[in-house]
């Protein structure tokens, strides 16, 4: 998967320290600023732009009031067969710019995500920082498993974004949107 990437979609990652690294990506999407961000706050759409192989499931039946300050998501992944919980608790809100959110309890030693949607001419600019930190016994894992992992996940979610923007009518897109809210609830 990893080798497929959509148009205008960018990743790197670097190592900050011995057990920190950070993700970075971008990506273009022909749409305004406030119809991406409503997308990306809709926690329902985080089943729609993870891969299957991660077994993603959603927990709490409130995540359909969507994304705010303070707000925490309880869902499982299964990583190497293996079912993990995830909480994430959203530590910044500024619609329709940006949003963080943190792993609460989770695999990393700590997680921040930081979804940044910048208004550019065309369209509007997703980017995501990750800063993640590894447990001691994964750092083994990181260059061939977790690194590799990671790139796929966020390749797929590039993927699956750039297919929903690219039903270029707004109507057809708010109703893929509607109904997707639909599906989660």
């Amino acid at each position: 998967m990893s080798d497929i990437h959509p148009p205008n979609f960018h990743l790197d990652m670097r190592r900050c320290s011995l057990l920190t690294y950070q993700l970075f990506t971008s990506q273009h999407l022909p749409m305004g600023q406030k119809e991406a961000f409503e997308f990306f706050e809709d926690p329902g759409n985080l089943c729609n732009i993870t891969p299957p192989w991660l077994t993603f499931c959603m927990l709490n039946k409130e995540s359909s009031r969507g994304v705010y300050e303070n707000a925490e998501f309880d869902y499982t992944i299964k990583f190497l067969g293996i079912k993990m919980p995830w909480r994430s608790r959203i530590i910044d809100y500024q619609p329709p710019e940006r949003f963080t959110d943190i792993q609460v309890k989770g695999p990393y030693k700590s997680w921040t995500h930081l979804h940044v949607l910048e208004r550019v001419p065309g369209g509007t600019l997703i980017r995501d920082e990750v800063t993640y930190a590894l447990h001691l016994p994964a750092l083994m894992l990181h260059p061939f498993l977790i690194r590799k992992k990671l790139i796929d996940i966020f390749t797929y979610r590039a993927v699956k974004i750039a297919e929903w923007a690219e039903n270029t009518e707004p109507k057809k897109r708010k109703d893929i949107h509607r109904f997707h809210r639909q599906r989660h609830r």
